[in-house]
């Protein structure tokens, strides 16, 4: 039985996109390098529009490496690529307040 991470591939992170590519768009532009597994663009989900990057999963390391080596740096509608291999999402802090002096850090007395 092989393992599961075998057959998972590589998943990269594609940012600086044109606003306008789609998943189709994605798709075929990395499948010049090998076989993809999955292409997604990223949308926002407040106005349905690109958030110009997204996600491409080729189906080996060799072809992740040979895409990376392909469309890193390179232009896609006038727009130079940025491509790696993508590492999972950090935890994000926690927003921190913007002022005041609340929870007992008052001021003194004053004369």
């Amino acid at each position: 039985m092989q393992h599961v991470l075998e057959q998972m591939g590589k998943r990269l992170f594609v940012g600086s996109l044109p606003y306008s590519t789609t998943d189709q768009e994605l798709k075929d532009t990395f499948s010049q390098s090998g076989t993809v597994e999955s292409a997604q663009v990223i949308m926002d989900k407040m106005t349905g529009r690109s958030k110009g990057f997204g996600f491409v999963e080729m189906s080996t390391d060799e072809e992740a490496a040979a895409a990376i080596e392909q469309w890193n740096g390179k232009e896609l509608n006038g727009r130079a690529l940025v491509v790696n291999e993508a590492r999972p999402m950090e935890p994000r802090a926690p927003r921190q307040g913007g002022g005041g002096g609340r929870g007992g850090f008052g001021g003194g007395d004053r004369y």
